[in-house]
């Protein structure tokens, strides 16, 4: 897996403002399963959490992606990105894009969205692409 890891970070790398990076995790709850490897930079620095939250309950799945999105420009803004959740040998298992709209300078937004994923154990949830626009 770490072999894998590399040579996405090594493809990605010659990616202009685009690569592959673990998705930021708000303060880890017991049944969230994420964790933050690499600080973001730039615009990227705006998703503040990005994580898995399973809410299954009485054997029924139920993990939702849930973030937190802060302005730090000086103008509203609209966030799109896409997201991968990939197994311990670097299988993914979803994919799929998120939006965020009309943020204004300063706010903060908190968005959630329900997955097909059967668990989180051993899932790592990474941000393939990011992009801030002025709205």
């Amino acid at each position: 897996m770490v072999v894998i890891v590399m040579v996405v970070l090594v493809i990605a790398s010659g990616d202009k403002g685009e690569s592959t990076t673990s998705a930021p995790s708000a303060k880890p709850t017991a049944k969230t399963q994420q964790r933050q490897t690499r600080e973001p930079a730039g615009e990227r620095a705006d998703l503040i959490s990005f994580q898995l939250d399973d809410r299954s309950q009485a054997g029924i799945t139920d993990i939702w992606l849930v973030w937190m999105i802060k302005n730090s420009s000086g103008e509203k803004s609209n966030y799109s990105w896409d997201w991968e959740a990939v197994d311990a040998g670097g299988t993914r298992l979803a994919n799929g894009s998120q939006l965020e709209t009309n943020v204004q300078p300063g706010q903060t937004a908190r968005g959630e969205y329900p997955t097909t994923l059967k668990s989180v154990k051993g899932i790592k949830l990474n941000v393939t692409s990011f992009d801030r626009t002025a709205s």
